[in-house]
C-alpha cells in the first residue's frame, strides 16, 4: 500500500507559477492538488488528455472552452482533451482544486498567453 498525505508532499513547480502538489502519477492517470490564493490564476491553455477538476475548498471561475462559470467547493468540472481551459481565483479566500488527467500526458500542455511574473 502506498499512502501519501498533502502536508507532507513536495510542492511541485507548475508552469502556471501557482502552489500545486503531486499526489499521483501513473501512465494511466496523473493528480494534482492546486492552491490558488486571491487573485490567482493560470494561464489559458489545452491540454492533449482529459481532465477533471474537483473544487475541495473555496470557489472559483473555471473556464472551459467557450463557457466560464462560478463553482464552489464539492463541484465537479469535465475538460475534454484540446479545449482551452483556465482557473481564477476572484474571490478572498483560498481555492483548493484537485486536478485528474487521464491518461497522463506524454506531451505537454500548450500555453496560449504568456506566464504573469
Amino acid at each position: 500500500m502506498i499512502t501519501r498525505n498533502i502536508e507532507t508532499e513536495p510542492d511541485y513547480e507548475t508552469p502556471h507559477g501557482v502552489k500545486a502538489k503531486k499526489l499521483y502519477s501513473h501512465p494511466n492517470a496523473i493528480i494534482i492538488q492546486l492552491f490558488l490564493k486571491p487573485g490567482e490564476s493560470l494561464r489559458r491553455h489545452l491540454t492533449p488528455v482529459d481532465v477533471a477538476f474537483y473544487v475541495l475548498e473555496g470557489k472559483g471561475v473555471v473556464l472551459v472552452g467557450d463557457e466560464k462559470k462560478e463553482v464552489e467547493q464539492g463541484t465537479l468540472i469535465e475538460s475534454p482533451a484540446n479545449i482551452v481551459h483556465c482557473w481564477y481565483n476572484e474571490s478572498d479566500a483560498l481555492l483548493r482544486v484537485l486536478v485528474i488527467k487521464a491518461p497522463k500526458p506524454t506531451t505537454p500542455s500548450k500555453f496560449l498567453e504568456e506566464r504573469k511574473q
